[in-house]
């Protein structure tokens, strides 16, 4: 069960032309039941909708009960989306690994920063990593019954010593107990090592990874893939933890190590079956593997193959959307993470052949997290204040909205970065237009002038230059 009572789920948009619709759903009415049955989360949603009957119990925003009959064709969709995907609470994390993110921040953020998400619905639904160390035997039994697969789980290592060092509990050990469950009851999952020097890499990585691939056999592979991680520590971490941050010399033996064991796996499995994230390549300054060995992209939640996905993704949005020219002319500044600013310099290259289209790229470390090589979604307020504050920006800004979280009030004007700062106190305080970037196509667009959106402020551009859609 999860962390609290179930609580009517409650609606937040009814999708045009939809069953929902047609009854007359609104935003702001809850779901109570479905078939007499409260839906725990949103599985039990899918689960109990599946039916061609159903009796809907609903609370509209009034507070007044109604009894809703439905027939319809069996799975066909309700067409109701809901403010979260729990209605009984976030099962949260009951481990206190040194390196976890939460963890490292400062205090003071907004609350939602703080949660430990450790929960086995949103490793379903989403692809959320957990660790399975919070499960009772009823949500065990749960996965099983209703096929929960895959999940996305953080092993970091298979020693019952070493993942209990690591994750500081010493339920972490039975990990192996856990893969040969799933292996029982022909369920999968994909896994995730984060290496911390000194702690689980050299031969405890190797024993892990040996015993991951023993879960890899057969025509429903327990274990589908694995990925590689290195550490991410900030200045906010405890100074009295173990980790330490890792080397140029450590991520080139990392790759070695793996690399030789993937030659390993393509001679067993036909497949590389274990993943190195982008970053181990960045930190070791060596170029990313070729776009071929990242087979279908198992591990790119994990930034496995995310840069070499980016780059032909853009050469796709180029061939779609990239102008001969513009006009009027425009100077837009790109911001991005400097761990990608030699990976995306190419794409800078491209932008720039088109006739009146001048695009810088800003490719900013994290004084914030104090981190030296920073990943673009790590970029905070903090940091365009500080690498922007006395550069020329030109137009407007591009930013990619991996950076940004809704804030809890929902409108779009205060979108906030990690540190909790907005997006339309960044652009008024830089003096620029921002325009959000979600991807290729969002890119490719901004700078030829088809807007994907909206300005996030109510900054205008420069005389003579496009105008919002």
């Amino acid at each position: 069960m999860g962390t609290q009572a179930i609580r009517p789920a409650r609606i937040t948009a009814v999708l045009p032309d939809s069953i929902a619709e047609d009854i007359g759903f609104e935003p702001g009415d809850a779901l109570v039941s479905i078939n007499g049955q409260p839906p725990r989360d949103l599985i039990d949603y899918r689960f109990l909708c599946a039916d061609e009957d159903l009796t809907l119990e609903v609370l509209d925003a009034k507070g007044k009960t109604h009894r809703v009959e439905i027939e319809k064709d069996i799975d066909e969709d309700l067409g109701l989306e809901f403010e979260t995907a729990l209605f009984d609470g976030l099962m949260q994390c009951n481990n206190a690994c040194p390196f976890c993110f939460i963890d490292q921040q400062p205090p003071g953020k907004r609350n939602t920063l703080y949660l430990k998400d450790d929960d086995y619905r949103l490793s379903f639904l989403y692809g959320s990593y957990l660790t399975l160390t919070n499960l009772l035997p009823q949500e065990w039994d749960r996965i099983a019954q209703m096929r929960l697969s895959p999940l996305y789980v953080s092993v970091h290592a298979t020693e019952a010593a070493v993942r209990s060092r690591l994750l500081k509990n010493p339920r972490a050990g039975q990990i192996l107990d856990q893969l040969a469950w799933f292996q029982a009851q022909r369920l999968q999952i994909h896994a995730q090592v984060v290496v911390c020097p000194g702690l689980n890499d050299g031969d405890h990585l190797a024993t892990t990874l040996q015993d991951l691939a023993r879960f890899h056999a057969g025509d429903m592979p327990a274990v589908a893939s694995a990925a590689v991680v290195p550490v991410g520590l900030t200045r906010f971490r405890p100074t009295d933890d173990e980790l330490t941050p890792v080397t140029q010399a450590q991520a080139r033996q990392v790759i070695a190590q793996v690399q030789a064991f993937q030659a390993d796996c393509q001679q067993r499995f036909g497949t590389n079956f274990v993943w190195l994230a982008d970053e181990w390549f960045l930190l070791a300054q060596q170029a990313v593997p070729a776009e071929s060995h990242y087979e279908d992209y198992p591990q790119l939640g994990n930034g496995v193959g995310s840069i070499r996905q980016f780059l032909k993704q853009f050469e796709q949005s180029a061939e779609d959307h990239l102008k001969a020219a513009v006009s009027p002319p425009r100077t837009l500044t790109w911001v991005v993470g400097n761990a990608v600013e030699h990976a995306f310099q190419p794409i800078v290259d491209r932008l720039n052949t088109v006739a009146g289209l001048t695009v810088r790229l800003a490719a900013l470390t994290s004084d914030y997290w104090g981190r030296d090589l920073t990943v673009t979604g790590l970029l905070t307020g903090h940091d365009l204040l500080l690498g922007l504050g006395d550069s020329a920006l030109g137009d407007a800004l591009l930013l990619p909205t991996v950076m940004l979280k809704p804030s809890d009030s929902g409108d779009p004007q205060n979108t906030l970065f990690l540190d909790d700062m907005s997006v339309a106190e960044v652009s008024r305080k830089l003096g620029c237009p921002v325009l959000p970037v979600d991807d290729t196509d969002a890119l490719v667009k901004a700078c030829c002038g088809d807007l994907p959106t909206h300005y996030f402020t109510d900054l205008q551009p420069a005389a003579g230059y496009w105008t919002p859609t």
